[in-house]
């Protein structure tokens, strides 16, 4: 069993920066390396969409192209902790932000991941 709790979120005004962290935990987290941790975020009306994912050996990163210059996800092995810095924030990032994580490679595809944390609301204001 793996658990993810997500935190920062928060309401930010339009060009703002939050860094949102997902902390895990967990028997198998600690057993398993052949790690990848993602990003998503899902904002009302519309499906979960794929934000960042980075392998927790080695540190392989991806970011969606629509946040691609303002977003970066990092990572801290021994706090067990990934994170996602969000800079220059748009209305549009508004949404409910996700970390999940799965064995094996960094992958975009959300129904690849098995554990999910519960959310964090991010709300950008113009």
């Amino acid at each position: 069993q793996v658990q993810l709790v997500e935190s920062g979120g928060g309401l930010v005004q339009a060009g703002g920066s939050l860094r949102l962290s997902c902390a895990a935990s967990g028997r198998d987290f600690s057993i398993w390396t052949n790690l990848a941790m993602g990003w998503f975020r899902q904002a009302p009306g519309k499906e979960r969409e794929f934000v960042a994912t980075i392998s927790w050996i080695g540190g392989t990163t991806s970011i969606a192209d629509s946040v691609k210059g303002r977003f970066t996800v990092s990572k801290d092995n021994a706090k067990k902790t990934t994170y996602l810095q969000m800079n220059n924030l748009k209305p549009e990032d508004t949404a409910v932000y996700y970390c999940a994580t799965r064995v094996g490679t960094v992958t975009t595809r959300k129904s690849e991941y098995t554990y999910w944390g519960q959310g964090t609301q991010v709300t950008v204001s113009s």
